[in-house]
């Protein structure tokens, strides 16, 4: 979410009522209208901010809440509570056929991402479950539209059935004989789209649904359109009777209306939310885990499933043990490297992390580019030296053949070799704590990032290794 979104403004708010040991009313009526504004400019429906409002003040403002221990940390967690039902309460996924074919049937208005979430989807479903996927291209409408979907099918390895620019209801009828027949068990019809809701459209998607009888009616809906994005879902659920959401563009300018209003506007539970380019830049709605990120309070759980999806546990095991030892070199900084690459870009694994956000204007301008220029270095030198970090260490030539070879400068490498020294450091850090201090550590994570007092060095390139 952007700098100025309903994230930044809620943690605001939140902020200014958990270090009080008393509250009052007037206290919790200012924090009110404070998150009525920042719900009002993340573009949140009217009634659902008046709702959302309501519901939180009639909690807050009860005796247990204003006399107990913690009131401020109450309130957060009744914002919290409340943020999580607004959105849907619990993850919802895909409803398969118990035998057969399961079929998916996506809907959407033009520019709302909806063939890129086709492919991302499939990506997921054959993750996820094993399954053998295909696309059909219904969207007869919009000729780039096949051509963008065949695209996508040859990048992730699934079929694309397509048949040109021919009558929908015919392609879709021979798409699902022809995966029958070729023994696919899950099928994702990409539907027409246009730019704006019309009649012609609407009874045409009713034709699709009544051939298809799918399992799932998806709808895809832009972030970045805010309460109209529920608007939307609520035209189309009126008349096709979607069964879930896929948010998409959820890392771009979102103010987080979109993710508010849905729910509650049109009855539409949002199943997927979709960012970036990537095809694995796709995940389960977890509304209690959007609802931590909203308000600062890091999504550990999800950070775990991309490391496990990411990081093999045998390479892993290998590479703690290395750091354990103080045998960690080179390559094995290399792999690491690759493993966060593979987990998506460090600002956002940031953002995953409690406490993080204190330090969200330094994470938004970490350059993942850097990961590149430090693999360069690291591939330019030879492998005994990559082996046994002491080599360059050591020698001044080394260094100045290694940063020549890259097209890089000392100071580049100088850098690498802190990031290097630095992660022995903190396994050694982390080796000479107690069970209290690993288990505070596990609570704040940022523990580990805070720099221990270090004599000034002199000259060039002693300095940490910054990541700009």
């Amino acid at each position: 979410m952007a700098e100025n979104s309903l994230s930044s403004r809620l943690q605001m708010a939140m902020r200014r009522l958990t270090g009080r040991g008393i509250l009052t009313e007037k206290d919790i009526d200012e924090m009110m209208r404070e998150v009525r504004l920042s719900l009002l400019e993340a573009d949140v429906n009217f009634k659902v901010v008046k709702q959302f409002i309501a519901n939180i003040k009639e909690q807050a403002v009860g005796e247990k809440i204003l006399k107990g221990l913690n009131p401020g940390q109450q309130v957060v967690k009744i914002v919290h509570d409340e943020l999580k039902r607004v959105m849907g309460e619990d993850a919802e996924g895909i409803n398969y056929a118990s035998s057969g074919i399961t079929t998916i049937m996506t809907i959407g208005l033009q520019g709302s991402g909806k063939t890129t979430a086709i492919g991302k989807l499939g990506v997921y479903i054959r993750k996820t479950e094993k399954k053998n996927v295909m696309f059909i291209a219904a969207d007869v409408y919009r000729p780039a539209a096949i051509e963008q979907l065949v695209t996508i099918g040859k990048q992730v390895g699934i079929e694309v059935y397509e048949e040109g620019l021919k009558d929908a209801r015919d392609i879709v009828t021979n798409g699902l004989k022809y995966a029958k027949e070729n023994k696919y068990n899950c099928v994702i019809i990409d539907t027409a789209g246009r730019l704006h809701i019309d009649e012609k459209m609407m009874s045409e998607l009713v034709d699709v649904k009544a051939i298809a009888n799918p399992n799932e009616i998806l709808l895809t809906v832009d972030a970045m359109t805010g309460q109209d994005a529920a608007n939307i879902a609520k035209s189309f659920h009126e008349q096709l009777n979607a069964t879930g959401a896929i948010l998409t563009k959820l890392d771009g300018d979102t103010r987080g209306g979109a993710a508010l209003s849905i729910k509650e506007v049109s009855g539409i539970p949002i199943k997927f939310a979709s960012s970036g380019e990537h095809m694995d830049t796709f995940e389960l709605f977890h509304p209690e885990r959007m609802a931590s990120r909203i308000l600062g309070m890091g999504d550990v759980l999800t950070l775990i499933e991309k490391a496990t999806d990411a990081i093999d546990e045998d390479e892993a095991k290998s590479m703690m043990d290395k750091l354990m030892s103080d045998s960690f070199n080179y390559n094995d900084l290399l792999k690491q490297f690759k493993m966060i690459k593979r987990m998506g870009s460090m600002s956002k694994i940031l953002g995953f992390m409690p406490g993080m956000g204190k330090i969200k204007d330094a994470a938004s301008k970490i350059d993942d580019k850097q990961f590149d220029k430090m693999s360069v270095l690291i591939t330019s030198m030879t492998e005994k030296e990559r082996k046994d970090p002491s080599l360059i260490d050591k020698s001044s030539k080394r260094r100045e053949r290694v940063a020549k070879g890259s097209g890089m400068s000392v100071q580049d490498l100088n850098r690498l070799r802190s990031a290097l020294d630095q992660q022995k450091k903190m396994m050694k850090q982390m080796m000479n704590m107690d069970e209290k201090q690993l288990d505070s550590m596990s609570k704040n994570p940022t523990q580990a990032f805070q720099k221990t007092k270090q004599k000034k060095g002199k000259g060039k390139g002693k300095g940490q290794f910054r990541i700009r």
